[in-house]
Protein backbone atom coordinates (compact mmCIF):
# COMPACT_ATOMS: atom_id res chain seq x y z
CA UNK A 1 0.00 0.00 0.00
CA UNK A 2 1.56 3.36 -0.69
CA UNK A 3 2.07 6.19 1.70
CA UNK A 4 -0.49 9.10 1.20
CA UNK A 5 2.36 11.03 3.23
CA UNK A 6 5.19 10.01 0.64
CA UNK A 7 6.05 13.11 -1.39
CA UNK A 8 6.61 10.62 -4.79
CA UNK A 9 2.63 9.99 -3.72
CA UNK A 10 1.99 13.18 -3.62
CA UNK A 11 3.27 14.25 -6.71
CA UNK A 12 2.06 11.38 -8.97
CA UNK A 13 -1.64 12.67 -7.15
CA UNK A 14 -1.16 15.86 -8.66
CA UNK A 15 0.08 14.73 -11.73
CA UNK A 16 -2.97 12.14 -12.70
CA UNK A 17 -5.30 15.55 -11.50
CA UNK A 18 -3.72 17.71 -13.98
CA UNK A 19 -4.35 14.93 -16.25
CA UNK A 20 -8.00 15.11 -15.95
CA UNK A 21 -7.67 18.67 -16.10
CA UNK A 22 -6.29 18.44 -19.70
CA UNK A 23 -3.31 19.98 -18.19
CA UNK A 24 -0.64 16.99 -19.99
CA UNK A 25 2.50 19.56 -19.91
CA UNK A 26 2.09 20.23 -16.18
CA UNK A 27 1.53 16.66 -15.43
CA UNK A 28 4.61 15.67 -16.85
CA UNK A 29 6.65 17.80 -15.11
CA UNK A 30 5.28 16.72 -12.09
CA UNK A 31 6.25 13.46 -12.95
CA UNK A 32 9.28 14.11 -13.29
CA UNK A 33 9.62 15.99 -10.17
CA UNK A 34 8.42 12.92 -8.45
CA UNK A 35 11.15 10.83 -10.17
CA UNK A 36 13.98 13.33 -9.27
CA UNK A 37 12.36 13.09 -5.22
CA UNK A 38 12.41 9.28 -5.54
CA UNK A 39 14.51 7.89 -2.89
CA UNK A 40 14.06 4.12 -3.18
CA UNK A 41 13.32 1.87 -6.04
CA UNK A 42 9.67 1.47 -5.03
CA UNK A 43 9.51 5.35 -5.13
CA UNK A 44 11.14 5.32 -8.67
CA UNK A 45 8.65 2.52 -9.70
CA UNK A 46 5.62 4.64 -9.03
CA UNK A 47 7.21 7.77 -10.66
CA UNK A 48 8.28 5.98 -13.90
CA UNK A 49 4.81 4.38 -14.43
CA UNK A 50 3.78 7.90 -14.75
CA UNK A 51 6.64 9.43 -16.57
CA UNK A 52 6.10 7.02 -18.99
CA UNK A 53 2.83 7.63 -20.22
CA UNK A 54 4.04 11.58 -21.21
CA UNK A 55 7.08 10.54 -23.63
CA UNK A 56 7.05 12.12 -26.76
CA UNK A 57 8.64 9.33 -28.91
CA UNK A 58 8.19 5.47 -28.82
CA UNK A 59 11.27 4.76 -28.14
CA UNK A 60 11.39 7.38 -24.75
CA UNK A 61 7.97 5.62 -23.87
CA UNK A 62 9.54 2.12 -24.09
CA UNK A 63 12.83 3.39 -21.92
CA UNK A 64 10.55 4.68 -19.52
CA UNK A 65 8.59 1.25 -19.16
CA UNK A 66 11.10 -0.77 -18.65
CA UNK A 67 12.37 1.35 -16.01
CA UNK A 68 9.83 0.73 -14.55
CA UNK A 69 9.83 -2.46 -14.44
CA UNK A 70 13.47 -2.99 -13.69
CA UNK A 71 12.47 -0.91 -10.16
CA UNK A 72 9.62 -3.48 -9.49
CA UNK A 73 12.11 -5.80 -10.03
CA UNK A 74 14.49 -4.75 -7.24
CA UNK A 75 11.77 -4.03 -5.23
CA UNK A 76 10.97 -7.70 -5.33
CA UNK A 77 8.05 -7.78 -3.13
CA UNK A 78 4.70 -7.97 -2.06
CA UNK A 79 4.35 -4.05 -2.23
CA UNK A 80 5.01 -4.66 -6.35
CA UNK A 81 3.30 -8.02 -7.13
CA UNK A 82 -0.07 -6.41 -7.88
CA UNK A 83 1.87 -3.85 -10.73
CA UNK A 84 3.09 -6.72 -12.79
CA UNK A 85 -0.27 -6.83 -15.20
CA UNK A 86 -0.22 -3.28 -15.59
CA UNK A 87 3.73 -2.85 -16.39
CA UNK A 88 3.87 -5.77 -18.52
CA UNK A 89 1.43 -4.55 -20.44
CA UNK A 90 2.30 -1.42 -20.31
CA UNK A 91 6.08 -2.77 -22.34
CA UNK A 92 3.68 -4.75 -24.73
CA UNK A 93 2.27 -1.95 -26.01
CA UNK A 94 5.47 0.16 -26.62
CA UNK A 95 7.05 -2.79 -28.03
CA UNK A 96 3.72 -3.07 -30.33
CA UNK A 97 3.88 0.52 -31.31
CA UNK A 98 7.24 0.39 -32.62
CA UNK A 99 6.40 -2.96 -34.56
CA UNK A 100 8.34 -4.82 -32.30
CA UNK A 101 5.31 -7.56 -32.47
CA UNK A 102 7.12 -10.64 -30.68
CA UNK A 103 8.64 -8.71 -27.68
CA UNK A 104 5.06 -7.37 -27.34
CA UNK A 105 2.91 -10.62 -27.58
CA UNK A 106 5.69 -11.96 -24.75
CA UNK A 107 4.47 -8.96 -22.53
CA UNK A 108 1.48 -9.29 -23.39
CA UNK A 109 1.75 -13.07 -22.41
CA UNK A 110 3.54 -12.01 -18.88
CA UNK A 111 0.65 -9.76 -18.17
CA UNK A 112 -1.63 -12.29 -18.63
CA UNK A 113 0.05 -14.81 -16.16
CA UNK A 114 0.29 -12.33 -13.28
CA UNK A 115 -4.10 -10.66 -13.61
CA UNK A 116 -4.53 -12.62 -10.30
CA UNK A 117 -2.43 -10.48 -8.43
CA UNK A 118 -4.32 -7.69 -9.37
CA UNK A 119 -7.36 -7.05 -6.88
CA UNK A 120 -10.65 -7.76 -8.01
CA UNK A 121 -12.67 -4.90 -9.51
CA UNK A 122 -13.27 -2.33 -12.19
CA UNK A 123 -9.18 -1.79 -12.90
CA UNK A 124 -8.91 -5.30 -12.78
CA UNK A 125 -11.36 -6.43 -15.39
CA UNK A 126 -10.03 -3.47 -17.57
CA UNK A 127 -6.24 -4.91 -17.58
CA UNK A 128 -8.28 -7.90 -17.95
CA UNK A 129 -9.52 -6.42 -21.55
CA UNK A 130 -7.01 -4.76 -22.52
CA UNK A 131 -4.61 -8.05 -21.98
CA UNK A 132 -6.97 -9.93 -24.14
CA UNK A 133 -7.28 -7.57 -26.92
CA UNK A 134 -3.16 -7.14 -26.96
CA UNK A 135 -3.33 -11.08 -27.28
CA UNK A 136 -5.70 -11.09 -30.07
CA UNK A 137 -3.65 -8.11 -31.61
CA UNK A 138 -0.29 -10.26 -31.48
CA UNK A 139 -1.29 -13.43 -32.31
CA UNK A 140 -3.87 -16.39 -31.49
CA UNK A 141 -4.77 -17.10 -28.08
CA UNK A 142 -6.30 -20.65 -29.09
CA UNK A 143 -6.01 -22.91 -32.16
CA UNK A 144 -8.66 -20.76 -34.14
CA UNK A 145 -6.14 -19.37 -36.81
CA UNK A 146 -7.78 -19.19 -39.66
CA UNK A 147 -11.11 -17.91 -38.47
CA UNK A 148 -13.09 -16.31 -35.49
CA UNK A 149 -16.52 -17.01 -35.80
CA UNK A 150 -17.40 -15.77 -32.51
CA UNK A 151 -15.71 -12.16 -33.20
CA UNK A 152 -17.84 -12.55 -36.47
CA UNK A 153 -21.00 -12.84 -34.25
CA UNK A 154 -20.60 -10.04 -32.60
CA UNK A 155 -19.85 -8.21 -35.52
CA UNK A 156 -23.75 -9.17 -36.54
CA UNK A 157 -24.74 -8.81 -32.56
CA UNK A 158 -23.38 -4.98 -32.63
CA UNK A 159 -24.93 -4.14 -35.94
CA UNK A 160 -28.28 -5.09 -35.03
CA UNK A 161 -27.60 -3.73 -31.42
CA UNK A 162 -29.10 -7.03 -30.01
CA UNK A 163 -27.48 -5.40 -26.06
CA UNK A 164 -29.19 -8.59 -24.43
CA UNK A 165 -27.33 -11.13 -26.52
CA UNK A 166 -24.19 -8.94 -26.47
CA UNK A 167 -24.48 -8.55 -22.73
CA UNK A 168 -24.05 -12.77 -22.39
CA UNK A 169 -21.52 -12.91 -25.29
CA UNK A 170 -18.77 -9.87 -24.41
CA UNK A 171 -17.73 -10.35 -21.38
CA UNK A 172 -16.28 -13.89 -21.27
CA UNK A 173 -15.07 -12.74 -24.90
CA UNK A 174 -13.20 -9.80 -24.41
CA UNK A 175 -11.94 -10.66 -21.33
CA UNK A 176 -10.32 -14.17 -22.61
CA UNK A 177 -6.82 -14.60 -22.23
CA UNK A 178 -6.76 -17.97 -23.66
CA UNK A 179 -6.64 -20.65 -20.20
CA UNK A 180 -8.89 -23.44 -21.12
CA UNK A 181 -11.56 -21.94 -18.24
CA UNK A 182 -11.90 -18.54 -20.37
CA UNK A 183 -12.18 -20.55 -23.54
CA UNK A 184 -15.33 -22.77 -21.72
CA UNK A 185 -17.29 -19.85 -20.64
CA UNK A 186 -16.72 -18.36 -23.73
CA UNK A 187 -18.88 -21.71 -25.26
CA UNK A 188 -21.09 -21.77 -22.13
CA UNK A 189 -22.26 -18.35 -23.13
CA UNK A 190 -22.53 -19.36 -27.05
CA UNK A 191 -24.64 -22.62 -25.67
CA UNK A 192 -26.17 -20.78 -23.57
CA UNK A 193 -27.91 -18.02 -26.40
CA UNK A 194 -28.33 -20.70 -28.97
CA UNK A 195 -30.68 -23.20 -26.54
CA UNK A 196 -32.86 -19.95 -26.24
CA UNK A 197 -33.40 -19.96 -30.48
CA UNK A 198 -34.18 -16.22 -30.08
CA UNK A 199 -31.75 -14.90 -32.75
CA UNK A 200 -32.91 -14.47 -37.06
CA UNK A 201 -31.94 -17.36 -38.98
CA UNK A 202 -28.43 -16.32 -40.27
CA UNK A 203 -27.25 -15.46 -36.81
CA UNK A 204 -28.28 -18.63 -35.28
CA UNK A 205 -26.67 -20.53 -38.27
CA UNK A 206 -23.35 -18.63 -37.20
CA UNK A 207 -24.03 -19.34 -33.63
CA UNK A 208 -24.40 -23.01 -34.42
CA UNK A 209 -21.06 -23.01 -36.56
CA UNK A 210 -19.02 -20.94 -33.59
CA UNK A 211 -20.20 -23.91 -31.32
CA UNK A 212 -19.25 -26.07 -33.90
CA UNK A 213 -15.75 -24.67 -34.63
CA UNK A 214 -14.76 -24.85 -30.92
CA UNK A 215 -16.10 -28.24 -29.80
CA UNK A 216 -13.76 -29.25 -32.67
CA UNK A 217 -10.52 -27.48 -31.11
Amino acid sequence: MTDPENTVVQLCVQGMQAETEGRDARARVLFLQAWEAAEDDYDACIATHYLARHQPTPHETLHWNQECLNRADKVGDDRVRGFYASLHGNMARAHRDLGQIEQAREHFESAAKHIDDVPPGPHNQWLRYRIAAGLRATGPVAPLQHEDPVGELLTKLCARTDLEALSLLLPPYMGSLGTPEDEERITTALRMLHAERRLPDEEQTALGHAIKVRSAV
